[in-house]
């Protein structure tokens, strides 16, 4: 449904007075993941590896600088006006934070009723029947119509921006770390209800997250990303249960397990991510893995395996 390839997005900035100084961030630097019909994948990494990047170049949110994505037979990148906007109601996105992403001068009715009207799918008391009938599905009475998002929750307006991109019955939905901002129990909430709306609607997804207790309930493929690329892709179970590369057992070790009887003691972890503005020589791990050799200094490694199952790796774990 969704391929992207060889994905690169730099942000260039100017800093410093009276001699600015150009730094690039090489936010996305050459990703390449598909998504099928139905199926929920999940990308997971610590803050500043560049996952919502990705997600926003994937949509065109945000513009990327190279690589090819495809929707179907449809060049994304190469759509423009009429065509972009048809592409539009087919690619959704639920942003991360519930309290910026919802206009407060609105009402949620109104709110809902824009893409309605953008594309032509109903107008007036049609398109506030729909939305009534969309606040249904997500758990909300139809008296938060003429309401405004600050009456309402975090999880509440979360279920509201699911319900707003749900609204034009798209095929794929972009979430972008959908619960990292609501209360644990509001968390459980907001992800049964996108998982029973996937079954219903026959939704795929592309779940951004660094919770890997999320990705681990939500999705059934996963690509860890770290600092602007993809390091190891497979099924979710394969993945947590047997990674290979030292990044992933380096992030499963650190996800705390509820259980007292088997939490034991964290790992120490090594380091920080280092900045993508100056990435480090050869592979970009290699400052905080302990396997690292000089080749792993000097030289990126290469894919290894399937384009959706593989890693690149130097020296991969051969136990979990």
């Amino acid at each position: 449904m969704l391929r992207v390839e060889g994905l690169v997005k730099h942000f260039v900035s100017r800093k410093g007075f009276p001699r600015p100084v150009t730094t690039t961030v090489r936010a996305v630097d050459g990703v390449d993941f598909h998504v099928g019909p139905g199926e929920a994948f999940g990308l997971v990494g610590e803050s500043g590896c560049g996952k919502s990047t990705v997600a926003r170049a994937a949509l065109r949110l945000t513009e990327p600088d190279a690589g090819a994505i495809h929707f179907g037979d449809i060049d994304v990148r190469a759509a423009r006006g009429a065509a972009l906007t048809a592409l539009r109601r087919r690619l959704q996105i639920v942003f991360q934070d519930p309290y910026s992403s919802l206009n407060p001068r609105r009402s949620i009715g109104r709110t809902l009723a824009e893409p309605l009207r953008v594309h032509g799918i109903a107008r007036g008391r049609e398109a506030r029947e729909r939305a009534g009938a969309l606040l249904a599905e997500v758990g909300l009475p139809a008296t938060a119509l003429d309401r405004y998002p600050h009456e309402f929750s975090g999880g509440q307006r979360q279920r509201i921006g699911i319900a707003r991109a749900l609204s034009v019955q798209p095929e794929l939905i972009v979430a972008d770390e959908p619960v990292s901002a609501l209360d644990v129990s509001v968390q459980a909430q907001v992800l049964l209800l996108l998982k029973d709306l996937q079954a219903r609607r026959g939704l795929a997804f592309v779940f951004v997250s660094h919770d890997l207790g999320v990705i681990r309930w939500f999705c059934t493929r996963v690509a860890v990303m770290y600092l602007g690329r993809i390091v190891e892709q497979g099924p979710v179970a394969q993945v947590f249960a047997q990674p290979k590369h030292p990044y992933t057992r380096m992030l499963r070790d650190a996800s705390p397990i509820p259980d007292p009887a088997q939490r034991g003691v964290l790992p120490r972890v090594i380091g920080e991510i280092p900045s993508a503005a100056a990435p480090p020589p050869g592979c970009h791990f290699h400052p905080r893995c302990p396997r690292a050799s000089d080749l792993c200094r000097t030289t990126y490694p290469g894919w290894t395996g399937a384009p959706d199952d593989g890693l690149a790796c130097h020296h991969p774990l051969t136990e979990g």
